[in-house]
């Protein structure tokens, strides 16, 4: 199957294989890996932060952030399509005991327009506004990327309102392919960052918390409390920086194979599509008549993997993994698919 499904189903290649195990690994516990430590304070030092903090997925590292800026009571600015809010299992709540307040932005990116009315005054019977939470680029927004411009200013007003700045950098590698903004930038902006290597860059696992030394000296216990403490992930680290130092460059072609796919399904009139919303690697297309599941099945017939993001809307996401025969299979498909 040609997979589209995800960029989080690629599979480590031979060369990533050899540098995990080549890997010098220790106790990360008691923080005595010396790959691990050495990656963490490369993507500190990359992203102008303090420090990092290496944990399994994006979905602890958010978590984590929003434990480390946040009391219990403290309330979370985010838009309503951010993955906090929709794919991590209400944790905020349960974890730090704290709530979310999803406002409806434009492609899942927020503006500071949106949020300055947003901001709650400091009642003693009012939820206390604490964290402004971005997503870049955005995922059920269809990969959108702020620009700089943009993230100065919700930055700027976060500094004037007292607030802190999280960024959800899942898929921050497009972005900054898309965006041109260098990575030490965001760390100039955002008081905490997430940042992932198991989507484009192709890792098997891993994502790391940046922040400061007091922040990240904070979510290594929390990490621990949450069963995260892991052992020798020199070899996972290993293959997250493999990733950043030679499928980075890749991503650039993913986004290339997307907006040729986005301008083959516009050919095909059983589906909806508008072509300038495809911003990095994620398509996002509507089906005409039928649900989305049915087209997906159709799809799948045909040896493509997609997903359905909606009752009618469906999601591709393209990775390094596709091959130049599988995009011109896709695109061929595509053009042409018909189901009932």
């Amino acid at each position: 199957m040609i997979d589209l499904r995800s960029d989080t189903v690629t599979t480590p290649t031979p060369e990533m294989l050899k540098a995990m195990t080549e890997a010098e690994v220790g106790d990360d516990v008691f923080g005595e890996d010396p790959t691990a430590n050495r990656f963490e304070e490369k993507m500190a030092k990359m992203f102008g932060m303090e420090a990092g903090l290496f944990v399994p997925s994006g979905t602890m590292s958010n978590q984590l952030c929003l434990h480390v800026l946040t009391n219990p009571g403290d309330e979370v600015i985010i838009d309503e399509l951010g993955h906090v809010f929709n794919y991590e299992t209400g944790a905020a709540a349960h974890l730090s005991s704290i709530q979310l307040r999803p406002l409806k932005g434009v492609n899942g990116k927020l503006t500071k327009e949106l949020i300055e009315p947003a901001i709650r005054p400091k009642n003693d019977w009012d939820p206390h506004t604490k964290v402004i939470a971005i997503e870049n680029t955005t995922n059920k927004g269809g990969g959108a990327f702020y620009t700089k411009e943009e993230l100065l200013e919700i930055s700027n007003l976060a500094d004037r309102h007292g607030l802190f700045l999280h960024l959800d950098g899942a898929r921050i590698w497009n972005a900054i392919t898309a965006s041109g903004i260098e990575p030490e930038f965001f760390g100039k902006i955002a008081d905490t960052i997430s940042i992932c290597f198991s989507k484009g860059l192709g890792a098997p696992v891993g994502s790391m918390m940046l922040g400061t030394k007091e922040m990240i000296k904070k979510a290594r216990r929390m990490r621990k409390m949450l069963g995260g403490g892991m052992r020798q992930i020199g070899l996972l680290a290993a293959a997250a920086d493999y990733g950043v130092e030679n499928h980075w460059l890749l991503l650039e072609r993913d986004h290339k194979n997307a907006k040729l796919f986005a301008d083959a399904i516009s050919k095909n009139s059983l589906f909806k599509i508008d072509k300038s919303s495809v911003y990095t690697n994620i398509v996002l297309f509507d089906v005409v008549k039928q649900d989305a599941e049915t087209a997906v099945q159709a799809f799948k017939k045909e040896g493509i993997g997609v997903v359905p993001f909606g009752h009618k809307t469906i999601r591709a996401t393209f990775h390094f993994q596709i091959t130049d025969e599988n995009i011109s299979d896709v695109l061929k498909v595509s053009e042409k698919l018909t189901f009932r």
